[in-house]
């Protein structure tokens, strides 16, 4: 009896595997990086009081603004006390500049938030775990600047939109109120954002450098504050020191969220552009200065 034997079966390829969705993305860095920022706790309560606290002054800023404008038609304030009524000195001007009158505090905040949220992993050897997992230094470096620099935006166009709506509630009971199409308001409100977000690089890049939480919060602090008062203060020794002022990182950051400028200042373009000067030099150096150190 015959028997049949069957074909031998076809010898399989051996599968190779799937690298659909593997491997180390710029953006999967990015996604990892918003996480780290937006689920901690403390930085999470930090962003909203810089909301709060920013809105806040605006909201006083305004009130005072209305006592400005009472004081004008009080026959008890002698006339030397009273405000002008119209020019840069008069009310109504100045409650243009509310949506951006809490900036001060709000770049404190946010460059101190930019250099710890960097240079504690530094400190707490986290960067050591980051860089295993992203071997390549600059994008896991640049991925935490652009990160903080959006939380810094948002959080700067949220505070001053916001300091926009409630200063209208208060600026009504004496006709100060303005809409957000006057010429330069709206420019000012995206301006406190992109200001903000270029002062979180700038610092950032400051704790790159140091790796030292306090010394990059002192210069930061140093270089936003500090440095042009001193200016200031010597700014009679030299002719050429009030124009080599204007360049300083704190001049040209007011100078970009300004509504009007003077003859003599940078305009909100030229003070955005030395703000971004700034930042993007840094920044490099920053980089570069990374990649040749040991973690």
């Amino acid at each position: 009896m015959a028997t049949s034997i069957s074909p031998a079966p076809a010898q399989q390829r051996p599968r190779q595997p799937s690298t659909t969705g593997s491997g180390v993305t710029f953006g999967r860095v990015l996604r990892s990086e918003w996480i780290k920022v937006t689920t901690v706790p403390s930085t999470v309560i930090l962003i909203a009081s810089t909301v709060v606290v920013m809105v806040g002054l605006a909201a006083l800023f305004a009130w005072s603004l209305t006592i400005m404008a009472q004081s004008i038609n009080d026959p008890s304030v002698p006339a030397e006390f009273q405000a002008p009524t119209e020019g840069p000195g008069s009310a109504a001007f100045q409650a243009l500049t509310t949506p951006s009158s809490g900036l001060v505090f709000g770049q404190l905040l946010i460059a101190s938030l930019a250099v710890v949220l960097i240079a504690s992993e530094w400190a707490t050897g986290m960067i050591q775990s980051t860089m295993v997992a992203v071997p390549k230094r600059t994008p896991a470096l640049l991925a935490k600047a652009v990160i903080v620099a959006v939380v810094a935006f948002l959080v700067g166009f949220a505070s001053a939109f916001l300091s926009y709506l409630i200063a209208q509630l208060i600026l009504q009971s004496e006709n100060l109120d303005f809409a957000l199409t006057e010429d330069g308001v709206f420019a000012s409100v995206i301006n406190t954002g992109t200001f903000l977000a270029l002062v979180a690089v700038i610092s950032m890049s400051i704790g790159i450098l140091l790796r030292n939480t306090a010394g990059g919060v002192v210069t930061a602090v140093g270089i936003f504050f500090v440095l042009p008062i001193i200016v200031q203060l010597i700014s009679g020794l030299a002719d050429w020191i009030p124009d080599a002022a204007r360049f300083l990182p704190a001049d040209a950051g007011t100078q970009m969220v300004a509504v009007t400028t003077a003859d003599e200042a940078l305009t909100q373009w030229e003070g955005g552009l030395v703000m971004g000067a700034w930042a993007l030099v840094l920044l490099v150096v920053a980089l570069v200065t990374a990649k040749k150190r040991d973690v």
